[in-house]
């Protein structure tokens, strides 16, 4: 039942509401049978009611699934609190600056925890007049690759897509860069930090 929507979630998002499991049920138009019998992990709601049962929740279908209502209190847009976001499907590359149930290819994807560098994932930094010229030394084949590289602001992040049996490398403009961030599609996300200039 973890996979699908726990009676747990649906019980305490009720309550939340401050809904009994008959308003829920007149919601719906089920009976409060079926909502005891979702609560209690003896019964599943048929997949036609879980959007409307999400809207009268309060939450979105994602959260719902994902068995957490996501507020996001990051209201100033914060970019020190950039995550990101790969979906190993498509490559897909989202970002975000606070909290959020993040899917794509039919998947919930987790935060990326970035690391340190290492001795496999070492970026070369150059200064080309106003330019951060950045290469790293890494396979570039179809099944181990560096998926991007994003060097990040105060005031946004700039992304250059890097693709199989292409080049490692990426040009960034030096003004107000922070951090560079980097995902090998098998080891994961680095982070470097650069003098802000």
């Amino acid at each position: 039942m973890n996979q699908y929507i726990t009676g747990a979630v649906i019980k305490k998002l009720r309550e939340q509401k401050k809904l009994t499991q008959a308003e829920l049920a007149e919601r719906l138009c089920v009976s409060d049978k079926a909502i005891s019998k979702w609560e209690t992990g003896k019964g599943y709601p048929d997949i036609t009611l879980v959007e409307p049962l999400a809207e009268a929740l309060g939450i979105s279908v994602i959260e719902l699934f994902s068995g957490s209502d996501i507020r996001n209190s990051n209201r100033s847009f914060n970019m020190k609190k950039l995550v990101f976001y790969v979906c190993p499907i498509c490559g897909n590359i989202i970002t975000g600056t606070g909290e959020a149930v993040i899917s794509c290819c039919g998947i919930t994807l987790p935060v990326l925890e970035a690391s340190g560098e290492d001795d496999e994932h070492s970026l070369q930094i150059q200064r080309v007049e106003d330019e951060y010229y950045v290469t790293l030394e890494h396979e570039m084949s179809r099944t181990h690759y560096l998926s991007f590289i994003a060097a990040v602001k105060d005031n946004g992040a700039e992304i250059t897509k890097l693709y199989p049996e292409g080049s490692a490398e990426a040009r960034f403009k030096i003004s107000r860069t922070s951090e560079l961030y980097y995902y090998c599609n098998r080891h994961g996300l680095y982070r470097k930090n650069v003098l802000c200039k």
